[in-house]
């Protein structure tokens, strides 16, 4: 087992003896080394020493051979060098391309990834293609929404307009993600704002119940308005429509333009009420509540209120139409008074009579107007003293006053106001101004009325004293005497007639039913009853020696017709 360890030994040794120097690098592992150092071990000390000799013979032979064998091979040394020499060329071209392309490789992987990826893509973009190709009929119903729905709404089916508004919010919050279907979701959004304009503008023009509750349903459909909103925009839509039928009356004659305004504003309004009752049901009962219309204090946003304030301002505005054209003049203040009232009594229907609100209107119209007539007959009055005169005035009527049974007295002016005209001229203006007034005389206006022809007689009294003073100087017999007569047929002809003829407008028993008083008192209180003493107060001492007509006599039971005819003779 020991005998390789020794061998090996061994020939360590003898490779020190043979190269002191160290083994060359070319020999070391090389087997017949070994093979030859085992070979020198076994011959003996005569081979060794011709050994060196051999090995040199041997050299020198292997050298010649090898000259030999170059000579005659020379070619192919120098193909096999240059075959070498272009080898390593081409290994060294080699290994710089194989370096060239190892740098490469990492960005060709990242192309290849990317290439992976794009493919990939295309691979989808052809499958949705592929996809949208099968459902093209489908995604074009989808994509022509807004075109469909703006054609309903052009064509007046909000009922389909509504259903593709609805569908489209569906889609939108299913598929919101998707920028097509969000540019479709918009485009109905606008398209329903539209609807909802023309909607609401519909309100505004001449509907019928029918077609109101079908619009008012729609708009709660689209949810746009809360209710309270929604009972707002009703109102303010039909007050627009309502405003132009009025606004488009024409203002040229007030008597035309008043009986339209109350005929317009009568249908229209009572209409626009029932449409709304029909629509807001609920408010029917607080409606009928209402036992007269009065202005409303700190009105809430709240519907019954709503609709009252609204209700309110509209009549008040009628009210208020009704008072600038009365005050503009109109030919028969009876006729529109009857059309008023009955507007009025007509809306009681609704809890919404106005007609107290408009008598005191017509009250004051009507006494502006007697006013008006009293104070032009005053003028007249003055411009007929002016021009008279006294010279050769003959009595023609006699003045004996004539005893009659109040039953049967007439409401014919006296014969003696014809023999001096300035009086007869007096009497036809105020009788004229009472023909106008019995046609439509308020109770109202009794005080006012004999007021006013009171303080017209005073001021008649007071111009005959005027006249009196002017032209005394100038006076003879015969003028002064008929001077007295006119003074007498003033203070016992004209001023009782004028009574007579107000108790004839408004007669005592009517004024004492209303009021609950007696004749007596009515008289005590002095209501339609002239103070004949202040009257006659300016001419008292050039009026002959006379009792005065007593209040009395005309204030006993009879009921004259106010509607008798008031007119002078001649």
């Amino acid at each position: 087992m020991d005998f390789p360890d020794k061998m090996d030994l061994e020939n360590e040794r003898v490779l020190k003896l043979i190269f002191p120097d160290g083994v060359p690098d070319n020999l070391r592992g090389n087997p017949e080394l070994d093979n030859y150092l085992a070979k020198l071990g076994t011959c003996k000390v005569e081979q060794l020493k011709k050994e060196q000799t051999r090995l040199a013979d041997e050299t020198r032979s292997i050298l010649e051979q090898t000259q030999d064998l170059a000579i005659s091979n020379y070619r192919t040394f120098i193909t096999t060098a240059e075959n070498s020499r272009s080898i390593f060329s081409e290994f060294l071209r080699s290994e710089q391309q194989l370096d060239t392309l190892v740098g490469k490789l990492p960005d060709l992987s990242v192309q290849c990834e990317r290439f992976l990826q794009d493919s990939a893509e295309l691979n989808e973009q052809r499958r949705l293609n592929s996809i949208t190709l099968q459902k093209n009929a489908q995604l074009l119903e989808v994509l022509e929404l807004p075109q469909l729905m703006e054609r309903c709404i052009r064509e007046g089916r909000y009922e389909e307009a509504l259903e593709l508004a609805a569908y489209a919010t569906r889609l939108g919050q299913h598929q919101g993600h998707i920028p097509v279907v969000t540019s479709i979701v918009r485009s109905v959004e606008a398209l329903w704002h539209t609807m909802l304009v023309q909607l609401v503008a519909q309100l505004r023009t001449d509907l019928q119940l029918p077609k109101c509750l079908q619009i008012v349903g729609y708009l709660r459909r689209m949810q746009a308005f809360g209710d309270n909103e929604l009972r707002l925009k009703f109102l303010q839509a039909r007050d627009a429509w309502l405003t132009s039928c009025l606004e488009a009356i024409p203002t040229g004659d007030a008597q035309q333009h008043l009986s339209k305004t109350i005929e317009i504003t009568r249908i229209n309004l009572f209409n626009i009420i029932t449409q709304y009752r029909a629509i807001f049901p609920e408010e029917e009962g607080s409606l009928k509540s209402q036992s007269s219309l009065r202005p409303l204090q700190g009105v809430s946003c709240n519907g019954d209120r709503l609709f009252q304030a609204w209700l309110h301002n509209k009549i008040d505005d009628f009210l208020k139409t009704l008072e600038r054209d009365l005050q503009l003049g109109v030919g028969s203040v009876e006729t529109v008074l009857g059309q008023c009232m009955y507007f009025g009594l007509s809306f009681s229907r609704v809890g919404a009579d106005f007609r107290a609100l408009m008598a005191p209107i017509f009250v004051g119209v009507i006494r502006r107007r007697f006013e008006t007539s009293v104070e032009q007959v005053n003028e007249q009055f003055d411009r007929e003293l002016e021009r008279f005169t006294l010279i050769n005035k003959v009595a023609l009527h006699s003045h004996a006053r004539k005893q009659v049974d109040p039953e049967q007295e007439s409401f014919a002016p006296p014969e003696t106001l014809l023999d001096f005209y300035p009086l007869a001229a007096l009497c036809n203006g105020y009788l004229s101004a009472l023909n106008d007034l019995r046609l439509c005389a308020p109770l109202a206006l009794a005080t006012d009325v004999t007021r006013c022809l009171q303080h017209s007689l005073q001021l008649a009294a007071q111009r005959v004293l005027a006249f009196y003073r002017q032209e005394q100087q100038a006076f003879a017999g015969s003028e002064r005497e008929a001077f007295i007569r006119l003074c007498s047929c003033l203070a016992y002809d004209l001023v009782p007639y004028v009574q007579r003829c107000v108790h004839g407008v408004f007669p005592p028993q009517s004024l004492t039913v209303h009021l609950g008083i007696s004749l007596l008192q009515l008289e005590q209180q002095q209501l339609t009853y002239f103070d004949q003493t202040r009257i006659l107060e300016p001419l008292k001492h050039l009026l002959p020696t006379k009792a005065l007509v007593q209040p009395q006599e005309s204030a006993k039971e009879k009921k004259p017709s106010v509607g008798l005819p008031i007119t002078a003779e001649g």
